[in-house]
C-alpha cells in the first residue's frame, strides 16, 4: 500500500482514516502486517552513505594552506633542515588528525534521532493484543498506549480517556498538550493537531488507542531527520577567511620567487643552483609555517576558557564563530525561561495577587499590589489552595536541594502554589481522602474529585478552562467565606487579562455534597458548583536571560525568539526579558505565507516569532544568514537540530537538551543558562582578536624577513641574513613568540564593540598598511645595523650576526605593540604582559644567546660575538620600531 505524500490526518475523521488505511478497529492481521513491512521497510530511519575513512583521513589534506606546508615542508628536507621539515609535518599531521577525529560527528545527530523510536509497542493484530518490535510496526497497525509510553510512529487517534501528551522533543514546550479524538482544521500548526500522537513525544496521562499513519521517514521525527541530513552546515568566517589568505599568500609567494629566481638568473647572472637556494630561503622566511599550530593552539585555549564557563565546545572553529555572530536567534522553553511553571497570578471575586517563589519549590511570597500580605486575611485562598492540592495527580519531590515534579508540570505548578499559601499537597491528600474522581477529557476540560476526610464528610473539588467552569457554577465565593450570585463578566474579563499576559488560565470551584456520597458523575457538577477563582500559570523567564539580552544588546547582538507556543505567550516572556525593539509577533502561519524574498526583510523587523515548525526555524536562520549576518541558534528538542546544523553557531542545552540537539550544535551549555552564551561571545571574540595578533605579529615580521632577501637580490648587495639564518628565526621565534598571543586577556571594551561582518577579511587596509610600514621598518633596521658593521670594518659574518639579532630583537618589540591593537600599549598593564610572554621572550634570548656566542652554533650558522656596545644598539633599534609603530596607532586611532 502506498500513502499519499502530505496527508492531513489530522483534518479527516477517523472513519475517514481507517477507510484510506484499509484498516480496522480490530488491527491488521499478522499476514497482512508483514506485508505491509516488506513492501515499506522497518519503522527506523535508514543509515546514511559514508565514506570510507581512508578518504576521510585523505579529505583532510584538501586546503591551499596545507599544500603551502607540504611545499615548504619538502623545501626545508631540500636544505637538509630536517627538524624545520619535521615540525612543519608534525603540524600538517595534527590538523589532519584533529579534522579526522571530528569528521562525520554531525551525522551523529541521525543516529540519535533513530534511537528515539520506541523499541518495543503494543498493538491489536487480528483483533489480538500482542507486543512487537517498534521498527515491525505499519500503517494501519492500531496501536495501544498509556501514561508512561513513548509513541512509536504517527498515529491519529481513535480513543482517548484523558491522554496528555508531552511534546517538548518536537515542539520545544514544556506544558503537556491535551488529546482528544475529533479532526482539526487542516492548516493547524503541529501543536495544535490535538488528535495525533507523534512518535517519539511522551504519553504523560491517560490511557488511548490509534492507527499509525506514518512510520520511519515518514514521521514528524522522521522528517526533521531528512532535513537535519539535507541541511549543509556553512563554514565559520574563519575557516573561509584562512582559505582565502592561505590561496592569497601562495600565489603571491610563488609569483615573487618566480620573478626573483627569472631575475637572478637572466639578469643578474647568478648560477641557478645558487640563485636557486636564496630564492628557496626567501620562500621559507615569507611563509608562515607557524601560523596553522598557534592558531590551533589559541583554538584549543578557547575550549578551555569557554568549559570553565559552562559552554563545551564540540568543533574547534566554533570558538571563533561564536565570537562573531551579529544575531541570537534562541529558543524560549528552557533557555530564556525556566522550563518549570508557576503559578504568578491569582484571582478571587475581589481581588489580583501575585504569587513570588522559585521554581517548584512550596515556599513563596503572595503581593496584593506591590504590598506582602498573608494568605490567612483571605478565607477563600484556603479554600483554593485545598482545591489545588486535591484535584490533583502530581507529586512533589525535593532532591539534593532542588524541587521536581513527578507528573503534569502544570499540576506540579499548583502543589507548589498551594504549598506557598500553607497547603502541604502530602497531608491534605491524607486528611482528605479521594473517594471517586472524574478525570481531565479534552471534550468536557475539566476534572473533579470527590473527598472524604476522616470524620466522612464530604467536598467536591473542580478545576479546568475558565469558560467551562463558568458554565458549571452558579455562584461564588466571597472573601469572607460567604457565597454570593455569580458574577460572571467579572471573571470573564480577568481571565481575558491574565491570557493576554501570555498565562495559562485555570478555574477552580467547590461542591457541597452529602457526606454519604460515593460516587461522583458528570450531573452533579453541572450547574450547580461555587466559583473559588482562577490562577494563572506561566513558564517564567530566567532572571540572568534579561541582563544577558542586555549585555548582547550593548555588544550590538540582535535577539530572536523562535517558540513553538503561542504569540501572547511569547509576546510576554518577549516584554519581560527586554526583546521590546519590535511590537509585532510573526507566527508559522505568517511565515508559510511568506516567498524568500519576503522573508529576509520581515525576519530584521520582527524579534520574535511564535509557533514555528522545524521549518520554519530553519528558514529564518537562512533569511537572516542571506541578510550577511553570522547567526547564533540555541535549542533543545529535537525541532531544533535542523536550524542549529544550519547556524553559524549551533548552541544546544545540556541538561534538557535531546541527544539529536547536542549532536548537531557546535556547543553545548552546561548549565542551560542563556548567560552562559554571553560569555560565550566574549570568550569566542577574545580568540578571534588573539588569532588576528598573532597574524598581525607572523605577516609583518615574514614580510620584514622575506624583503631583506628580496632588496639584496634586486640591487646585487650581500645577503644580510643567510637562508639558514632566516630558518633559524623562523624556528625560533614563530613556535615561541606567536605562541605567547594565543594567552592574551580579553581587551577592555571587547563587549562594547560591534560585530565584525561576515565579510570583514583578516587582512583589512588597517593590516596591509601595517605589514608595508613594519616590513619598512624592518629592512631599514637590518640594513643600518648591517652597513653600519661593514662600514665598521667588522668581518662579514659578525655584520650578519648583527643583522640577524636586530631582527629578533625588532620582533620582540613588535609582540608588545601588537598585544593591544584596539588601545595604547603605553601603560603599565601592556608594558608589563603576561607570563606567557615573558617566558617566550626568555627562551628567545637564550636561544639567541647561544647562537651568538655558543662555538658549536657559531659554527653551524655562521655568527660571530657581538660586544655590549653592538648589543645596545641592537636594543635600541628594536624600541625605536616600538616608537614608531605605536605613533602611528595613536595617530590612525584619532583620525
Amino acid at each position: 500500500m502506498t500513502l499519499p505524500a502530505d496527508k492531513q490526518w489530522h483534518a479527516m475523521s477517523t472513519a475517514a482514516v481507517l477507510e484510506e488505511l484499509h484498516a480496522g478497529p480490530a488491527g491488521l492481521g499478522i499476514e497482512e502486517a508483514a506485508r505491509r513491512q516488506a513492501r515499506c521497510g522497518p519503522n527506523r530511519m535508514p543509515a546514511p552513505a559514508r565514506p570510507g575513512r581512508l578518504m576521510v583521513f585523505l579529505r583532510q589534506f584538501n586546503n591551499a594552506l596545507i599544500y603551502v606546508l607540504i611545499a615548504c615542508a619538502a623545501i626545508t628536507a631540500l636544505l637538509q633542515h630536517w627538524i624545520d621539515s619535521a615540525v612543519i609535518v608534525a603540524v600538517v599531521l595534527v590538523n589532519a588528525v584533529i579534522g579526522f577525529a571530528q569528521e562525520g560527528k554531525t551525522e551523529k545527530a541521525m543516529d540519535a534521532i533513530r534511537r528515539m523510536l520506541a523499541p518495543v509497542a503494543t498493538v491489536l493484530r487480528g483483533g489480538e493484543r500482542m507486543s512487537v518490535p517498534g521498527d515491525a510496526l505499519v500503517a494501519g497497525d492500531i496501536v495501544l498506549v498509556e501514561a508512561g509510553d513513548k509513541v512509536p510512529a504517527d498515529l491519529r487517534l481513535l480513543t482517548a480517556h484523558g491522554v496528555s501528551v508531552q511534546e517538548a522533543v518536537l515542539t520545544g514546550e514544556s506544558a503537556t498538550v491535551d488529546k482528544q479524538c475529533g479532526p482539526v482544521a487542516a492548516g493547524a500548526a503541529l501543536g495544535e493537531r490535538s488528535c495525533m500522537l507523534f512518535s517519539g513525544t511522551i504519553v504523560a496521562t491517560g490511557q488511548g488507542h490509534g492507527v499509525v499513519v506514518a512510520t520511519g521517514t515518514a514521521t514528524q521525527i522522521g522528517h526533521i531527520g531528512g532535513m537535519l541530513g539535507a541541511v549543509e552546515q556553512p563554514a565559520t568566517p574563519l575557516v573561509e577567511q584562512m582559505s582565502v589568505l592561505s590561496r592569497w599568500l601562495t600565489a603571491l609567494i610563488l609569483l615573487v620567487a618566480s620573478l626573483l629566481l627569472l631575475y637572478g638568473y637572466v639578469v643578474g647572472g647568478q648560477a641557478f643552483g645558487e640563485i636557486f637556494m636564496v630564492v628557496v630561503g626567501l620562500s621559507v622566511a615569507a611563509i608562515p609555517e607557524g601560523l596553522p599550530a598557534v592558531m590551533t593552539i589559541t583554538l584549543a585555549l578557547g575550549v578551555q576558557s569557554m568549559a570553565r564557563r559552562n559552554a563545551i565546545v564540540r568543533r574547534l572553529p566554533a570558538i571563533e564563530a561564536i565570537g562573531s555572530v551579529s544575531v541570537i536567534c534562541t529558543d524560549k522553553t528552557g533557555t530564556l525561561t525556566r522550563n518549570e511553571m508557576v503559578v504568578a497570578t491569582v484571582v478571587t471575586d475581589r481581588h489580583v495577587l501575585t504569587v513570588d517563589g522559585d521554581g517548584y519549590a512550596p515556599a513563596g511570597v503572595l503581593r496584593l499590589d506591590t504590598a506582602q500580605v498573608d494568605a490567612a486575611e483571605y478565607a477563600v485562598l484556603d479554600e483554593l489552595a485545598m482545591a489545588a492540592a486535591l484535584c490533583n495527580d502530581a507529586e512533589l519531590a525535593c532532591r539534593d536541594d532542588a524541587w521536581t515534579v513527578e507528573g503534569d508540570p502544570m499540576e506540579g505548578a499548583l502543589l507548589a502554589f498551594a504549598g506557598k499559601l500553607g497547603v502541604e499537597g502530602r497531608a491534605a491528600r491524607r486528611a482528605w481522602r479521594r473517594t471517586d474522581a472524574i478525570a481531565f477529557d479534552a471534550r468536557h476540560r475539566f476534572m473533579a474529585t470527590l473527598q472524604h476526610d476522616h470524620a466522612q464528610h464530604a467536598s467536591v473539588y473542580v478545576k479546568g478552562a475558565p469558560e467551562r467552569i463558568l458554565g458549571m457554577c452558579r455562584a461564588q465565593r466571597a472573601a469572607g467565606g460567604a457565597s454570593e450570585a455569580l458574577d460572571r463578566a467579572y471573571w470573564e474579563g480577568r481571565a481575558e487579562a491574565i491570557a493576554g499576559c501570555g498565562q495559562r488560565v485555570l478555574a477552580f470551584a467547590a461542591l457541597a455534597v452529602a457526606d454519604d456520597k460515593t460516587v461522583l458523575a458528570h450531573a452533579d457538577v453541572e450547574g450547580a458548583l461555587t466559583m473559588l477563582g482562577m490562577v494563572g500559570m506561566i513558564d517564567p523567564p530566567r532572571p540572568e536571560a534579561v541582563a544577558a539580552i542586555a549585555q548582547c544588546h550593548l555588544a550590538g547582538i540582535a535577539v530572536k525568539m523562535i517558540t513553538g507556543d503561542h504569540a501572547k505567550t511569547a509576546a510576554a516572556i518577549g516584554r519581560q526579558v527586554g526583546l521590546v525593539h519590535h511590537s509585532a509577533v510573526l507566527t508559522g502561519a505568517d511565515l508559510d505565507r511568506m516567498d524568500d524574498a519576503a522573508l529576509r526583510g520581515a525576519v530584521l523587523a520582527c524579534d520574535i516569532f511564535a509557533r514555528t515548525s522545524p521549518e520554519h526555524k530553519l528558514r529564518l536562520v537562512m533569511a537572516l544568514q542571506a541578510q550577511g549576518m553570522s547567526v547564533a541558534m540555541t535549542g533543545d528538542g529535537v525541532n531544533d537540530a535542523p536550524a542549529l546544523k544550519r547556524a553559524d553557531a549551533g548552541i544546544a542545552m545540556g541538561r534538557k537538551g535531546s541527544e539529536a540537539a547536542k549532536e548537531a550544535a557546535q556547543l553545548v551549555l552546561a548549565d542551560d543558562n542563556f548567560a552562559s552564551i554571553v560569555a560565550a561571545v566574549r570568550e569566542g571574540r577574545t580568540v578571534y582578536d588573539n588569532i588576528k595578533k598573532v597574524i598581525s605579529w607572523t605577516l609583518p615580521t615574514n614580510a620584514g624577513e622575506a624583503a631583506t632577501i628580496v632588496v639584496a637580490l634586486l640591487f646585487g648587495m650581500t645577503l644580510p641574513v643567510t637562508p639558514i639564518q632566516i630558518l633559524w628565526v623562523n624556528l625560533i621565534t614563530a613556535s615561541t613568540l606567536g605562541v605567547a598571543l594565543a594567552f592574551e586577556p580579553t581587551e577592555e571594551n571587547t563587549m562594547r564593540r560591534p560585530p565584525r561582518r561576515r565579510s570583514e577579511s583578516l587582512i583589512g587596509a588597517a593590516l596591509a598598511w601595517h605589514i608595508v610600514l613594519v616590513a619598512l621598518l624592518f629592512l631599514a633596521g637590518v640594513f643600518s645595523i648591517f652597513s653600519y658593521a661593514l662600514a665598521r670594518g667588522y668581518p662579514i659574518e659578525l655584520a650578519r650576526t648583527m643583522a640577524l639579532n636586530t631582527l629578533v630583537v625588532m620582533e620582540i618589540f613588535h609582540l608588545f605593540f601588537i598585544r593591544n591593537i584596539y588601545g595604547t600599549s603605553l601603560t603599565w598593564k601592556a608594558l608589563r604582559g603576561t607570563r606567557a610572554v615573558w617566558i617566550t621572550i626568555a627562551i628567545v634570548t637564550v636561544a639567541q644567546f647561544g647562537i651568538t656566542y655558543l662555538a658549536p652554533m657559531q659554527a653551524l650558522f655562521g655568527t660571530r660575538a657581538i660586544g655590549v656596545a653592538d648589543g645596545v644598539l641592537i636594543v635600541g633599534v628594536g624600541i625605536a620600531l616600538f616608537a614608531i609603530v605605536e605613533i602611528e596607532k595613536q595617530i590612525r586611532l584619532r583620525l
